[in-house]
């Protein structure tokens, strides 16, 4: 469901008379709507008083019925945005709840299962792209409605089919000074630095994929299936968070991260030289570019979740990816405020400050 609304973004904008960016407006209000939502569980830390598997199941529901909310007649710019918005909130209780169901699953070898769980949120997250291109007609709502059905499908399956893990140790009872509890671990709050430093780059990354497209396209007057290679983009993070998550038990979590941090932030450095490449050295150089800039998503989970208290996972998973993603609307804003007013071959420069900050956190 989270990039339902960027894949049709063109259909939906032509709707509406507006003078500013719908795009970044579109993708800020779900980072917003699931920043509430983040600190909202955190603070009341639901994810570790209540079954994960019974969360997960209606905010599935709940995020799907918000979704579906976009294909309402006549539907102002005003409701789209809380829509969105309503659909971001009920994802914090989908993402950070999935990874704690796998850390309550495993007390070894997380980071290979979550590099899988994020090898599937990857996949998800480009697939409003491929039903866009594949559509049975090319009417926007097949991809409104096939997103919300799969959500609908996921929730039910995870009720049904997981139940709550062997080594979930539950809290009774309210914990509001959680928070900086966490933080004042210091292996917790390495790891949350450089989870914030990859968060700048990676929703600001995936986001505009078809920017970067649409800009190499208006410059060679070429022709590329944009929505097609959006998909392949961005769902070739699904290959390296499995492989990140398999090499990790070689190897460890923090170097998977350090090392896919770095070339992700070169990539981000080197960005102005891609728009010279011919053709199938450009799509590659983003292929390779959508693995290493979430390869080290997974990593970053395992670290935090191994650094909090047992009893803590789910809320120190559900903070920090509050914080990271209210980080993200910095990063989207930012280009989106310098679209059309700066060269476009330059845009992703700025994206390089965070994995230099990652990078700095992580330092021994």
């Amino acid at each position: 469901m989270w990039f339902a609304g960027n894949a049709v973004i063109d259909d939906l904008a032509n709707q509406f008379n507006v003078e500013f960016n719908i795009l970044g407006y579109l993708l800020s209000f779900v980072q917003f709507g699931f920043i509430i939502g983040t600190l909202t569980f955190a603070l009341l830390t639901l994810a570790d008083r209540f079954s994960p598997s019974r969360i997960f199941l209606i905010c599935a529901l709940l995020g799907s019925i918000c979704n579906l909310t976009l294909l309402i007649p006549n539907i102002t710019v005003f409701n789209v945005l809380t829509a969105r918005f309503g659909t971001g909130f009920f994802l914090a209780g989908i993402y950070p709840i999935g990874m704690k169901i796998a850390s309550d699953y495993y007390k070894g070898g997380l980071g290979k299962a979550l590099g899988y769980l994020v090898g599937a949120l990857v996949l998800g997250t480009a697939f409003p792209h491929f039903i866009n291109e594949f559509s049975w007609n090319s009417d926007y709502q097949s991809v409104i409605i096939t997103t919300s059905v799969l959500a609908t499908l996921g929730g039910i399956s995870m009720w049904l089919l997981v139940p709550d893990g062997p080594f979930r140790k539950p809290v009774s009872k309210l914990q509001l000074g959680v928070i900086t509890q966490l933080f004042e671990i210091q292996s917790f709050r390495k790891a949350a630095f450089g989870y914030f430093g990859h968060m700048w780059e990676l929703y600001a990354f995936w986001g505009f994929v078809p920017v970067i497209l649409k800009t190499y396209v208006s410059l060679y007057n070429t022709t590329l299936q944009i929505p097609f290679w959006s998909f392949i983009i961005i769902a070739a993070g699904t290959i390296s968070c499995i492989l990140g998550g398999l090499i990790s038990l070689r190897t460890g979590s923090r170097k998977v991260a350090y090392r896919s941090l770095l070339v992700s932030g070169l990539f981000c450095l080197v960005s102005p030289l891609l728009f010279y490449l011919q053709p199938a050295f450009f799509i590659g150089a983003l292929c390779i570019w959508g693995m290493v800039v979430i390869s080290d998503s997974p990593q970053f989970s395992t670290m935090v979740a191994a650094a909090a208290p047992p009893e803590l996972r789910g809320t120190a998973l559900t903070i920090t990816n509050s914080i990271g993603f209210a980080i993200t609307i910095g990063s989207i804003q930012l280009l989106s405020f310098l679209l059309g007013k700066i060269d476009p071959t330059l845009l992703y420069l700025f994206l390089g400050i965070g994995p230099l900050f990652g990078l700095y956190a992580l330092r021994r």
